[in-house]
C-alpha cells in the first residue's frame, strides 16, 4: 500500500487516477480547488481537500494531514493544469501569469512542501503536454500553456540531477490528445484516441514502477497528433 498525492483530481485524467489507485488498495490525497468530485466517490482510502496550490495556507493544511496521517508520502503526481486558448497578440501578462501559476509555480510549491516526507525510492512523476516538447508540433493559441509545460520538463531535468543522490526519482510523461475537458478547450470537436480512463491506467503502473528504470527522463506518452 503507497501513499500516494495527485494534483488536479477534481477532473479528467487526475480523476481517473485518484480512484484507480484508491481502488487498488493504495492510500489517495486528491488535491484539487474543487473537492467534491472525488469526496462523493465515498471510497474509505480516498481522501478529497480543496486545494488551491497558489494558496501557501493551503498547502500547508495538505502537509499538517501528512504529517498527522501518513509520515511519508511514496508517490507525487503533478497533473493540475490550465490552458488558455488565444492568440498571442490577445494573451495579457495576466493570462501568462494565470498559466504559469498553476502548471509551473503551483507545481514548485507542491513538491517543495512534499519532499521533505519523500524517501530516495519515492516518485515525482510531473503529468505535462506534448506542446512543452522541443521540436514537437506546435499550435497557435497555446504560447502561454507549452511555454510552461517547456519550462516543467526543464525543471524535472534539473531536480532529477539535485536529488538524485538522496532520491526521489523525477520523471516528465509528456502526454498527447486524451480525451479530456483541458482537450476540448484546446481543440474543440477533436476526438481523441484515448480516454482518460485509459491514459490513467498507464499512468499508475509507470508512478508504481516507472522510477525503477527512469530518472529525469522525459517520456513521450502519444500516438497522435495532437
Amino acid at each position: 500500500m503507497k501513499n500516494i498525492i495527485i494534483t488536479g483530481a477534481s477532473r479528467g485524467i487526475g480523476y481517473e487516477l485518484a480512484q484507480l489507485f484508491a481502488k487498488s488498495g493504495h492510500r489517495v490525497l486528491a488535491l484539487s480547488r474543487n473537492e467534491k468530485p472525488c469526496s462523493e466517490l465515498n471510497i474509505e482510502n480516498l481522501i478529497s481537500f480543496s486545494c488551491d496550490l497558489s494558496s501557501e495556507d493551503q498547502i500547508l493544511a495538505a502537509v499538517k494531514f501528512v504529517k498527522e496521517n501518513w509520515s511519508q508520502v511514496d508517490i507525487l503526481i503533478n497533473n493540475s493544469g490550465l490552458l488558455i486558448n488565444k492568440p498571442f497578440e490577445k494573451l495579457t501578462a495576466q493570462d501568462f501569469m494565470d498559466v504559469y501559476n498553476v502548471n509551473v509555480f503551483g507545481l514548485v510549491a507542491i513538491t517543495r512542501a512534499m519532499l521533505p516526507f519523500m524517501k530516495k525510492e519515492g516518485h515525482v512523476v510531473n503529468i505535462n503536454s506534448m506542446g512543452g516538447v522541443q521540436g514537437s508540433m506546435k499550435f497557435p493559441g497555446l504560447a502561454a500553456y507549452s511555454s510552461a509545460k517547456g519550462a516543467v520538463i526543464t525543471l524535472t531535468e534539473l531536480l532529477a540531477e539535485e536529488y538524485k543522490e538522496t532520491g526521489p526519482s523525477f520523471n516528465v510523461l509528456a502526454l498527447g490528445a486524451v480525451q479530456t475537458e483541458m482537450l476540448e478547450e484546446a481543440f474543440p470537436g477533436y476526438k481523441a484516441p484515448l480516454s482518460a480512463k485509459e491514459m490513467a491506467a498507464y499512468l499508475m503502473d509507470f508512478a508504481l514502477t516507472g522510477n525503477k528504470y527512469y530518472n529525469g527522463k522525459i517520456l513521450q506518452v502519444s500516438s497522435s497528433t495532437p
